[in-house]
């Protein structure tokens, strides 16, 4: 007879328990997760073709993936979201597939990753929980996704070009979502500290 099972019949702590709430603990991070990642993907859609790089929605679902899930869960989130992506799920603005390695955009798919875990890290060590840290907090993640985006856009197209088409026309847009994810994060601290990690 199983341990655990022994000591279930004697009243005492058991395993049992143990094993299905980590199961339970584990079974909602993936849901969590992958949650992100396709509201990454449907946020990908609200799109605005304006060049090499359109407009999305998507800076706002990467930046508070990471404030929601803290560190690791939020960049993992955008790592299925790429791996998806890459392997054939249309919900990259423009589709999917391995060709999307080669896409002028897979710089800024690389800084969610980056973007999720700074921002996660941050709540994680308090910051967030005021507007006007909650709205520093984004704007740091905001700009890692351009760090890796515009120096991949250096592939394609000389420096003030990727410039032009990576980064000015998005100023505007992203500190609109970014002090939307602010005011997101500073709004809903006790559900942060639900799903902060132990």
């Amino acid at each position: 007879m199983p341990e655990s099972f022994k000591k279930n019949l004697g009243g005492e702590e058991i395993l049992l328990p143990e094993i299905n709430n980590k199961a339970l603990v584990l079974l909602k991070d993936l849901v969590l997760i992958f949650s992100f990642s396709f509201l990454t993907a449907i946020s990908a859609k609200f799109k605005i073709e304006i060049g090499p790089v359109p407009i999305t929605l998507q800076t706002l679902v990467v930046l508070l993936s990471g404030a929601f899930l803290g560190a690791k869960k939020g960049a993992a989130s955008q790592v299925f979201y790429l791996l998806g992506g890459v392997a054939g799920f249309p919900w990259f603005s423009r589709g999917g597939g391995i060709p999307y390695l080669f896409s002028p955009t897979l710089g800024y798919i690389m800084g969610f990753i980056f973007a999720a875990y700074l921002v996660g890290f941050l709540t994680e060590k308090g910051g967030g929980k005021d507007i006007k840290s909650a709205v520093l907090v984004m704007l740091i993640g905001n700009i890692v996704i351009y760090i890796p985006a515009l120096i991949w856009l250096l592939n394609f197209f000389d420096p003030q070009k990727a410039l032009l088409v990576g980064l000015y026309p998005f100023i505007i847009g992203d500190l609109a979502k970014l002090i939307l994810a602010g005011l997101i994060l500073a709004k809903n601290q006790k559900l942060i500290e639900e799903y902060k990690p132990r």
